[in-house]
């Protein structure tokens, strides 16, 4: 069949859409720190079920010393500090604004290789941040009194949803380090290597995010939302959709089809999220926030398509 790749990565943005459209809904509904440890938690108990179907042993292996260290600060990094701002921004400014910001994402991580791994910044690449830039400015700026430019939502919100943005990208180059540093092992295949790794930023999550529950607001609040069957449903959803099905067939579409296509595909969340927001959350949709996304989204393909 051809075209398996790119409709899978098709599959891959509606999927994450869900999850975000779930999280908002999730974090309003049990609390932003509640829902991560359910999300981490559960994430994890997919991850050994699939490890002891794949493996025949629940836990990972071909992780060395060295690769468990980056991927658990990429676990606090991506998930802890990331997550924590994103499910943040989307109670302030909803999932769909938060969303578009998510964006930016690929321009943290080229800013982190560049640092970290020494990788050339391209023309290109300058281009595609400016473009995503723009493209975002459209959406969220507005005219304000005396035809001075204004911000259309919460300062709060929006910083929270431009460092979610960094961490993801940050997270990601980390998890490529640390990746580099496995070595795979004939009882684990190599599909199942990112799957591993992200089993290791997932207990940085749990723990990172329940240290954080407990010094805050206690575990009280965790122990409600297990007697919450439909905050529980929305948590294992959000999961589902998220770090187990999203992340699985993100992996697989860069095996049929290039990993700028696949890339640029899975980026269309953005676009894909104006309708439901619409009508799920009764958020009114412009010609500006419509034109604003695409170009957003323009701007991410230019970094894989054009680099």
């Amino acid at each position: 069949m051809t075209y398996v790749g790119e409709l899978i990565s098709i599959g891959v943005a509606f999927s994450w859409t869900a999850t975000a459209l779930l999280s908002e809904f999730g974090s309003k509904r049990l609390g932003n720190l509640t829902l991560n440890v359910l999300r981490m938690s559960l994430a994890l108990l997919f991850s050994l079920f699939l490890f002891g179907f794949v493996t025949g042993s629940v836990l990972p292996s071909g992780a060395s010393n060295e690769a468990i260290g980056w991927m658990l600060l990429s676990g606090i990094v991506g998930y802890v500090i990331g997550d924590f701002c994103l499910f943040q921004c989307y109670i302030i400014i909803g999932s769909r604004f938060g969303q578009l910001f998510m964006t930016l994402a690929p321009l943290s991580a080229a800013l982190m290789a560049w640092i970290t791994l020494g990788q050339q910044m391209t023309k290109m690449s300058i281009v595609a941040m400016l473009v995503t830039l723009s493209g975002i400015s459209i959406s969220v700026l507005g005219r304000g009194e005396h035809h001075r430019v204004s911000l259309r939502l919460p300062l709060r919100g929006v910083l929270f949803a431009i460092a979610a943005a960094m961490c993801q990208g940050i997270g990601l180059v980390l998890s490529k380090i640390g990746m580099d540093h496995y070595v795979v092992t004939d009882g684990m295949p190599a599909w199942l290597v990112p799957f591993s790794a992200n089993f290791y930023r997932c207990i940085a999550g749990v723990v990172g995010f329940l240290l954080l529950m407990y010094f805050r607001s206690g575990l009280k609040p965790l122990q409600e939302a297990l007697l919450d069957k439909k905050g529980m449903s929305v948590a294992t959803a959000t999961t589902i959709f998220g770090p187990f099905v999203g992340v699985g067939f993100s992996l697989m579409a860069v095996q049929y089809t290039a990993a700028g296509i696949a890339s640029t595909l899975m980026a269309m969340t953005p676009i894909i999220i104006l309708l439901p927001s619409y009508w799920l959350f009764h958020e009114k949709i412009t010609w500006r926030a419509v034109i604003g996304a695409v170009i957003s989204v323009f701007g991410v393909s230019l970094f894989f398509l054009g680099g």
